[in-house]
């Protein structure tokens, strides 16, 4: 991060309308994240909620259609679960040619602990009928879109899940064990772990139960990609986390001694599966080496992970790039794959630092 970047608590300033915060990387160097410091990524302006005033309405493809208010719903029984939130766009700014979309480095990311209900609980409450495939999430946040192929008129900011991924999403109440700041969802948002944040609807005040496919804005025209299925490709909606590893430390640019001994650092996620390594290249990816894994592997939660390098004798710039693979077998690739457009930015990214 450069200096003249704006910051607000702590974040760099990447829109104010919507807001838009990025994390700079040397403050993600815990398991948790403090909530001052966790990214933020809004569509539309940061909706007033009364929590003494707010429902969520469960209806759609059910048997009992229900409101629940906050106290009703903080009563139930809740868990609490380290979750990794990425935004599909994280690493945008690197790529060739330049894209359109909110210029993220890579501190679009961010590890938090949430608690709520399990999104199962009201549903199983409501009778889910055998005939819905999809839930809607429909947050309170609404706007017009700048887009000319977006509906004319205020639209809400609505994703949708498929059933089978139900029995995941809490719906959050709480970040890091105290009420969710407004920025964050406030007074309830969902979590979607595995899945690229975008899912993660915040100010929720719906929860529609759907018997047919889900074909909104953000389900559609916005962050989706193309899927290739032989000759042919399909728009996909963003689902999957895809796996990544990003060095926090030392900073791109940032000058060491030669000869140094140094502790390199960073962050490794992926979506369901278990970080299970993370090399290191100092070789501009000639040779690789294991870096040492930190704490223990949680679900859907980021891996912490340290290598020891020496930096080089001689003075001059130096190439350090981070890989990880999961257990089932994925690792980062070298090159990026174009169909992903704007999103699921998750190739190798080399730094450089200065050797003096």
């Amino acid at each position: 991060m450069k200096d003249n970047l704006q910051l607000r608590d702590g974040k760099v300033i990447l829109s104010e309308e919507p807001l838009v915060l990025e994390t700079p990387l040397e403050n993600l160097g815990e398991f948790i994240t403090p909530t001052k410091l966790f990214y933020v990524r809004n569509h539309f302006p940061i909706p007033t909620i009364d929590k003494s005033k707010w429902r969520l309405r469960i209806e759609g493809e059910v048997d009992k259609p229900f409101e629940i208010n906050f106290d009703e719903l903080t009563r139930l029984e809740s868990r609490e679960i380290p979750v990794t939130l990425e935004c599909a766009g994280n690493g945008r700014r690197f790529l060739e040619p330049k894209v359109k979309g909110v210029q993220w480095n890579i501190g679009g990311v961010s590890n938090a602990a949430w608690t709520g209900v399990p999104l199962a609980t009201l549903l199983d409450r409501a009778g889910l009928k055998s005939s819905a495939i999809e839930i809607i999430l429909e947050g309170t946040d609404h706007g017009l879109l700048d887009d000319p192929k977006a509906p004319r008129g205020e639209i809400n900011f609505a994703r949708s899940i498929p059933i089978k991924k139900v029995r995941d999403v809490v719906l959050a109440y709480q970040m890091n064990g105290v009420d969710l700041p407004p920025e964050h969802g406030f007074p309830v948002r969902a979590i979607v772990p595995g899945w690229y944040a975008v899912a993660s609807v915040k100010w929720l005040q719906r929860i529609i139960a759907t018997d047919k496919p889900f074909n909104g804005y953000y389900q559609t025209l916005d962050y989706s990609f193309w899927k290739r299925e032989g000759d042919h490709a399909r728009l996909t909606a963003l689902s999957d986390i895809q796996i990544k590893a990003v060095i926090t430390s030392p900073a791109e640019g940032e000058t060491v001694a030669a000869n140094s001994n140094l502790r390199v650092r960073g962050a490794a996620w992926t979506g369901h599966d278990e970080i299970i390594k993370v090399e290191v290249s100092s070789d501009n990816g000639s040779n690789w080496k294991e870096a040492r894994l930190m704490g223990e592997s949680k679900p859907n939660a980021w891996r912490l992970w340290e290598f020891n390098w020496q930096a080089p004798a001689k003075a001059g710039q130096a190439t350090l790039i981070a890989r990880a693979t999961d257990s089932a077998g994925h690792t980062q690739p070298t090159t990026r794959d174009a169909d992903r457009g704007s999103y699921m930015i998750n190739h190798l990214a080399p730094i450089q630092v200065d050797v003096r």
